[in-house]
């Protein structure tokens, strides 16, 4: 546990020295981790595979699919199947059949295996790396959807492998029958957890209380959907998408502290995740080495696996441009040639990441009649050196190549900005129809009071509106030179001076301070409202 904690610490510190140079914090990560890994002395890490799959991979799932569009994702839906399942598929058995070529140690159903682990692009590596780069829209949308999906697919293709080492003899029957049982399952439920999850965010008044039930929620779906015959990837997929896409329903103080739960866990967990993926390598490795396989050999034939998985990707993501209904795989935008450009980065973005390490590290050691399971450490050495090397050599270059193809459209940004900007306008015209259709009655007061509250309401909601109005047809430059950008400046230096005043009068003894916690927490989101709108930009 000690030593745990002690990586945590140390992948949050990589992270945030990331963050301060702008690198790519999941690269950073597995570097490290794989240099720490090498340092004579260092004790080996363990990490439970089924802990990863259980504990570990449910809340990155859920926080990635929060932070997905529901419009975007059903708008894509035909080529997320394409790729999230049709394409993992293909190269499960693509792969597992080269791998069964180029070592001779490996049988055909341990080669299935080991091509069903290393098939499905992760949807941890592709959104940690693809925020981090600012990907453009219509790539991420593609890229998140296929990792958020991909799962169910690979790992029913590998529990079928594993049931054929083992002793069992599925069907390419039975095999459909428990993809479509397990879609089937792991949706439904996962709508069931959406609707409680948003049940409970719209009616439990205790926002703290509300708020650690959504925690819960990836964790329930999953584990309830994998007892079920089900997928818990999608099922926790499906609870998140259908939770992030009713975010405006849920209570305001409750987005609030959800947002900061979610991007806390998530970053504590993806820090562990990429760290331990580096330091895990020399691990395997070892035991390779204890098993007296030739390593030299295994490696070279390594090396091939994985410039065959990138290939096939390539392959697959520019044929689809080919394919009926999917002949317009991404926006090509205005430059010429900008489908082939998004492609091409859509293609290398194809990172393995934590369910390829949970899938090889869950492979059982031995069969039904008790002999070892095949080539099991083959299987993790291949499986291993396949992550690590996605991610240092695609996750490296994927900015040279985003820099070189000039993918990232630069409008996009000042559209997000127009459009935003417009509809705080929409609101507050929708807010200044309801105050004037408002009576006395509806406030409970006498008319002349009802005038000043008004009057006051109206003037608050002018200045707002005014302040979005400002935006609507003004560059990035021209947002940061505006009367309004000043009134907020004054305003958070005011609210400085207050939670001053507020600390040195609790510090001469006049103020408790869980009053002024409160005071605190008031100026607190009074100050995150101002942020919201500036900082963001």
């Amino acid at each position: 546990m000690v030593q745990l904690l002690l990586v945590l610490i140390g992948a949050l510190l990589v992270t945030a020295l990331a963050r301060t140079r702008e690198i790519a914090a999941p690269l950073l990560l597995v570097l490290v981790g794989l240099l720490v890994s090498l340092v004579p002395g260092t004790s080996e890490l363990y990490i439970d595979p089924e802990m990863l799959l259980t504990v570990v991979l449910p809340p990155l799932l859920h926080g990635a699919a929060l932070e997905s569009s529901y419009t975007n994702f059903r708008a894509q839906i035909r080529k997320i199947v394409h790729h999230g399942v049709l394409q993992v598929i293909a190269t499960s058995f693509v792969i597992g059949w080269l791998a069964f070529t180029l070592i001779p140690e490996l049988p055909l159903t341990s080669a299935i295996v080991l091509g069903a682990v290393i098939a499905p692009p992760d949807a941890v590596t592709a959104s940690a790396i693809g925020r981090q780069l600012k990907l453009p829209r219509g790539v991420m949308t593609i890229l998140g959807g296929e990792s958020l999906i991909n799962d169910a697919a690979a790992l029913t293709i590998y529990r079928m492998a594993i049931a054929a080492v083992v002793g069992t003899t599925p069907t390419l029957a039975n095999g459909a029958l428990v993809f479509v049982l397990a879609v089937v399952v792991g949706v439904a439920l996962g709508l069931v957890f959406g609707v409680l999850a948003q049940a409970a965010r719209t009616r439990i008044p205790d926002v703290q209380v509300a708020t650690v039930l959504g925690v819960l929620v990836p964790f329930l779906a999953y584990l309830t959907a994998e007892e079920l015959s089900g997928s818990g990837v999608l099922a926790v997929v499906t609870a998140g998408l259908y939770v992030g896409h009713n975010q405006p329903r849920a209570r305001a103080a409750g987005r609030l502290q959800e947002h900061t739960v979610w991007a806390s866990i998530n970053l504590l967990l993806e820090s562990l995740v990429f760290a331990y993926i580096g330091l895990q390598l020399k691990t395997v490795v070892d035991e390779l080495i204890t098993s007296g396989r030739d390593i030299g050999s295994l490696l070279v034939a390594t090396l091939a696996i994985f410039a065959a998985t990138v290939l096939f990707r390539v392959l697959w993501m520019y044929s689809s441009n080919y394919l009926p209904g999917l002949s317009h795989l991404l926006s090509p935008g205005k430059r010429p040639g900008g489908r082939w450009r998004r492609t091409a980065v859509l293609s290398w973005a194809g990172m393995r990441g934590v369910v390829t390490l949970a899938a090889a590290g869950a492979i059982p050691y031995t069969t039904s009649a008790g002999d070892p399971f095949p080539a099991r450490d083959v299987i993790q050495f291949v499986a291993s050196v396949i992550t690590v090397a996605t991610i240092l050599v695609q996750g490296t270059t994927l900015p040279w190549l985003i820099r070189k193809l000039d993918v990232i459209d630069p409008d996009e940004a000042a559209r997000d900005d127009q459009a935003e900007a417009e509809a705080r306008v929409t609101a507050t015209n929708a807010a200044l129809r309801y105050l004037d259709q408002l009576t006395p009655a509806d406030v409970g007061t006498d008319p002349e009071r009802f005038e000043r509250i008004i009057t006051r309401m109206k003037a608050l909601v002018e200045h707002q509106g005014m302040a979005a109005a400002e935006q609507v047809g003004r560059t990035p430059a021209e947002r940061e030179d505006t009367a309004s950008r000043g009134f907020a400046d004054l305003r958070r230096d005011l609210l400085e001076v207050q939670r001053s005043a507020m600390a040195d009068e609790r510090d001469a003894g006049n103020l408790d301070d869980e009053v002024l916690r409160r005071v605190l927490r008031e100026l607190d989101l009074q100050e995150a409202a101002l942020d919201s709108s500036w900082r963001s930009r």
